[in-house]
């Protein structure tokens, strides 16, 4: 068994769907993807633009972001922004995510109940 090619596997399972929940908690407001990317990796979130922009128009086809176009500057850019069915799955993913990680932790014993040990 090769341990790192598991754990590297483990670790993109995990990022997965965590990424998406990132990237829609981002996109409140209007961002283009380079800074969002930036912004990411700024907080530990490595993610590069080749995974981004597809994720961003996969979302989009789902109807949780919309793109508009700014050609206002010298480089044209897509701005990306969530929309109102994107902040309902953000949301209703969020108190998943809050009471899945919290159980998550107290498994693998980062939490302790006051009393038990």
């Amino acid at each position: 068994m090769n341990i790192e090619q598991t754990v590297s596997g483990l670790i993109l399972e995990l990022r997965r769907g965590t990424l998406i929940l990132l990237v829609l908690s981002q996109l409140r407001q209007p961002m283009y993807g380079y800074s969002l990317v930036k912004k990411l990796n700024d907080h530990g979130i490595p993610m590069d633009a080749n995974t981004l922009y597809p994720l961003m128009r996969r979302l989009e086809g789902q109807g949780l972001l919309s793109s508009q176009w700014d050609t206002g500057e010298a480089k044209p850019r897509k701005y990306y922004r969530i929309t109102p069915d994107g902040l309902m799955v953000l949301e209703k993913t969020k108190e998943y995510w809050k009471t899945f990680s919290t159980n998550v932790d107290e498994l693998l014993g980062e939490k302790h109940e006051s009393g038990s040990d």
